[in-house]
């Protein structure tokens, strides 16, 4: 089944030439089908991209997906047109009166903020409190996976000595976790932060589980008890090339970053990098729209 998405998004035609299958919004409403309501807070800088590799993944699944886009309202994005965010994206005023049925809150190169620093800090927090009785499941990821960790549970993060960034092995502590159905026990995942949070205050808190973790880039995959919440602590949504954009991107500042562990063949920068992580990123997506949401969302809200 197809994802529904805004009329006229650049990444329509992309994933027009991938097979993904998408339809527009007119095409959606002469379907006798209740679709799940998804929401994307997209904190990414460079969004187009994000919405892209997202969306790549939401229409890879037998269900049929409606896409609405949030953008902060008390912070202004500054790598994307203006006129884009106003065509496709929305605010929270706009969407609090209604329910989704999945949430996806992204990251944000702003690890090195403490939280109550972010200029959004208190509109993030006003829609984290939102979501535990408007939304059925929220998928937060990178800096996203670490603000509901502090919110939500009130662990926080700290700095790395140096940048975690590259593909990194990581092994499944449960495979009955409906969420990792179809894993294989170690599998790689792209990652690309400062700070990080502790395994051990994520083992030690009795409303969260340690799904799976990697010995270099620690906890990865983490649950709560009651599967509203799901933090991914890494970017399995990643293209092949992100990673390398962001690395040639810091080498143009004259920053001098190390280069990504595990990712270019033979650790050579000029080599053309290669996904080893796209079947179980499709997986887990499709897993956590299937348990997480569909099976537990109800048919009408009201």
């Amino acid at each position: 089944m197809p994802i529904n998405i805004p009329s006229g998004l650049p990444a329509t035609e992309i994933l027009k030439e991938e097979k993904i299958f998408i339809m527009d919004e007119v095409r959606s409403t002469s379907q006798n089908i209740r679709p799940l309501n998804i929401l994307i807070f997209n904190l990414m800088p460079e969004k187009e991209k994000t919405e892209l590799q997202l969306l790549r993944l939401l229409g890879n699944t037998p269900l049929q997906v409606n896409v609405t886009f949030l953008n902060t309202a008390t912070h202004e994005s500054k790598n994307v047109s203006k006129n884009h965010l106003e065509s496709f994206y929305t605010t929270f005023e706009h969407v609090k009166h209604r329910k989704f049925d999945g949430m996806i809150i992204t990251g944000a190169p702003i690890e090195l903020f403490e939280f109550h620093e972010v200029d959004f800090w208190d509109e993030m927090v006003e829609i984290m409190e939102w979501t535990k009785t408007n939304v059925t499941s929220v998928l937060n990821i990178c800096w996203g996976a670490q603000a509901a960790l502090y919110y939500h549970y009130g662990i926080g993060k700290y700095t790395l000595p140096s940048k975690c960034s590259g593909v990194f092995d990581h092994i499944v502590h449960d495979s009955t976790v409906k969420l990792i159905r179809g894993f294989n026990d170690v599998y790689t995942a792209p990652h690309s932060r400062n700070t990080s949070v502790s395994r051990e205050a994520i083992l030690n808190h009795p409303d969260l589980e340690l799904v799976s973790e990697s010995d270099e880039a620690g906890a990865f995959i983490i649950v709560s008890r009651d599967e509203k919440q799901i933090m991914i602590t890494g970017h399995l949504e990643y293209d092949a090339d992100t990673l390398k954009q962001e690395y040639d991107r810091d080498v143009a500042k004259g920053i001098e970053p190390q280069v990504p562990k595990h990712y270019f063949p033979n650790d050579d920068p000029t080599k053309k990098p290669l996904n080893r992580w796209r079947s179980h990123t499709h997986l887990l997506f499709s897993n956590w729209l299937n348990y997480y949401v569909y099976q537990e969302t109800p048919y009408e809200w009201e």
